[in-house]
């Protein structure tokens, strides 16, 4: 679980670093125009490439931590804890996938400009649009929260209504692949600034979230022992 503090400082400075975020890189712009960008600023992409390498990886301990607690509430379903490890593994996946795209146009910025513009594309679909697991991934969470019927459950109620308010809050940026313009484009208020502040401040509420199941089970384990 501690990873997760660390992993979401390299989060913060990976936004903060990474040219492409700096602001976010319009759909608008013409092949020349991303193949300019990526020429200017070939190091910084791949170095921050790296970093999202790590980010990526230093995460999952958090999401495998919260699969062994979902898979503790006796009234749920394993199912679903099968179902959220899996839509982790392809989370983390796209999100991969997203940034080697961005180091690949980075590579090589003397390639022609139509591909680093596909690069490009790519990039940003990877990493705004495919949010199906992720919804999943949380209803799950949701759902088996819902179903504990223990008298002290494991997560208190309120966190499987902030897994579904992250949904809804996620959920706009499935269209991003519809438009150029506006805030449903990659580069909009609700596909790229609400998703990236939504996901920030759910890593926090779940970490501490987690840590507070974690820290009861092991007083159980003392008591039982």
């Amino acid at each position: 679980m501690w990873t997760a503090p660390p992993a979401a400082a390299l989060l913060a400075l990976a936004y903060v670093l990474f040219p492409v975020f700096s602001p976010p890189l319009s759909p608008t712009l013409s092949p020349d125009d991303v193949a300019a960008f990526f020429r200017e600023n070939a190091t910084g992409v791949l170095g921050v490439a790296i970093l999202c390498n790590l980010i990526a990886g230093s995460l999952i301990p958090l999401f495998a931590v919260t699969a062994v607690q979902i898979s503790r509430v006796a009234t749920s379903s394993v199912v679903l804890t099968y179902a959220y490890i899996i839509c982790v593994g392809v989370g983390t996946t796209a999100f991969i996938l997203a940034d080697y795209c961005w180091g690949m146009a980075a590579f090589r910025p003397d390639r022609d400009p139509e591909l680093i513009s596909l690069l490009n594309d790519m990039a940003w679909f990877f990493f705004i649009a495919p949010v199906g697991t992720i919804i999943v991934q949380n209803l799950c969470f949701a759902l088996s929260v819902y179903l504990d019927e223990r008298p002290d459950p494991i997560f208190p109620r309120w966190a499987a209504h902030f897994n579904v308010a992250t949904v809804a809050l996620l959920a706009p940026s499935a269209f991003s692949i519809l438009v150029k313009t506006g805030p449903l484009a990659w580069n909009g208020t609700l596909s790229f600034t609400l998703r990236l502040f939504t996901f920030a401040v759910y890593i926090v509420v779940m970490f501490l979230v987690l840590l507070r199941a974690v820290n009861r089970q092991g007083s159980e384990r003392e008591v039982l022992a």
